[in-house]
């Protein structure tokens, strides 16, 4: 049976330049970064060359990027980092989206739900999925110390206006300076954006960013925080302070090996994969578009990254159309990996406005460096037989 692997933005397959660099680092350069000896050295020279290397792709110092198990607990880090670092001087208030991924929203929830001088403010997007710039404004407060706003959604590819945002914090942030005020952090989840588009933390102004190698050809189990110097965050795990005191752990020296191997990769063939990527996804978009009526396109076509498709079909519940294309051997997902199990339209679409009857009918279509042409014919082959079978059959059906 043929398979057709289009859930990239779930997870990737490891580069096969990845695999073949980081072996040996299981076998010969295996040691703990923090012995004298010189295998435990070689093991702290890998680690440190990554850092640079990593620091240098987003414009910043190596002191800056610290490693991590991958976006969660990047995510969890700088959320909750941010909190036990201030909560001693204030009450804290925290401004987030409705569309941001539960790596995002939990941790905000949990401090939300067990520390009482928490409050939070959900900012909504437009029918397009980007964030509305005026309402995060609006709700500054003067006890607000976070903004967290994705780089790009997960599920639908919008790409959030961050400069924007940003450009407008540094000047809200200037007054508070002058009237004694805490300044106002900002973090953005980039997972599904680095390794596939150029970041630059001077230019986005972030305070924070979080990344996960696992979405951009590196092993899974590895990912990094980048943490402005001078910005306090509180770390989450404490024992033998590695990583300049903000995340304790023996680290994962093969997996480091793995996102600087994949960062160097992404960076060398980024601007020819995306073309290639886009010329593939939009001939997916107008194949399926010709033969399939009574679909919705979900997010900015503009705004997007390059290789998401979403789309909701109207007469089916996308559980049984996940259910016939893996039989055929097309292998995508409802939405968010994280919580493909649930039963529950997506948190996203219902955030920009969609019917929750037609959600339940999305399918996201993520190409990736792997994808062929000849892939995308058979998806365009398969996919409308499918979606015209289960209609004739779907209690949803006009």
């Amino acid at each position: 049976m043929k398979k057709v692997y289009l859930d990239y933005a779930a997870t990737t397959p490891t580069d096969p330049e990845v695999k073949k660099f980081i072996q040996p680092y299981f076998d010969e350069i295996f040691g703990n970064t923090q012995s004298i000896h010189c295998v435990g050295q070689e093991s702290a020279k890998i680690v440190e060359q990554a850092r640079s290397y990593v620091a240098k792709n987003v414009n910043c110092q190596p002191e800056e990027i610290i490693f991590t198990s991958g976006g969660t607990e990047s995510n969890n880090t700088a959320i909750k980092g941010i909190f036990f670092s201030l909560r001693k001087f204030l009450n804290i208030h925290i401004i987030t989206s409705k569309i941001e991924h539960h790596a995002v929203l939990e941790p905000i929830k949990f401090l939300k739900e067990n520390f009482k001088e928490v409050e939070v403010t959900y900012v909504d997007a437009d029918e397009k999925g980007i964030v509305k710039v005026n309402k995060i404004f609006d709700s500054i407060k003067d006890n607000t110390v976070l903004i967290s706003i994705m780089h790009a959604n997960n599920e639908i590819g919008t790409i959030q206006p961050i400069k924007e945002i940003t450009e407008k914090l540094e000047k809200v942030n200037e007054e508070r300076k002058k009237n004694n005020k805490p300044k106002i952090y900002f973090h953005t989840d980039a997972v599904q954006t680095f390794g596939h588009i150029k970041i630059d933390v001077e230019e986005l102004k972030v305070d924070l960013l979080s990344a996960s190698g696992h979405k951009f050809y590196a092993p899974k189990g590895i990912g990094f925080l980048y943490i402005r110097k001078g910005t306090r965050v509180e770390p989450l795990l404490h024992g033998g302070g590695h990583e300049f005191n903000k995340r304790s752990s023996t680290l994962n020296v093969s997996g480091i090996a793995g996102l600087y191997k994949a960062t160097e990769i992404s960076e060398a063939v980024m601007e020819e994969e995306n073309k290639k990527i886009k010329f593939l996804r939009d001939k997916l978009l107008e194949g399926i578009k010709k033969q399939i009526p009574d679909i919705v396109i979900n997010g900015d076509l503009e705004n997007r990254l390059v290789n998401n498709l979403n789309i909701s079909i109207y007469g089916i519940e996308s559980e049984a159309l996940l259910v016939a294309l893996d039989r055929e051997g097309i292998f995508v997902s409802s939405g968010s990996a994280c919580s493909s199990g649930s039963l529950e339209p997506s948190h996203v679409l219902l955030a920009i406005g969609m019917d929750p009857v037609l959600a339940r009918g999305t399918i996201r279509f993520s190409l990736g460096r792997f994808t062929t042409e000849q892939e995308i014919e058979y998806v365009l082959k398969v996919f409308p037989k499918i979606v015209d079978r289960l209609r004739k059959i779907s209690p949803l059906r006009k």
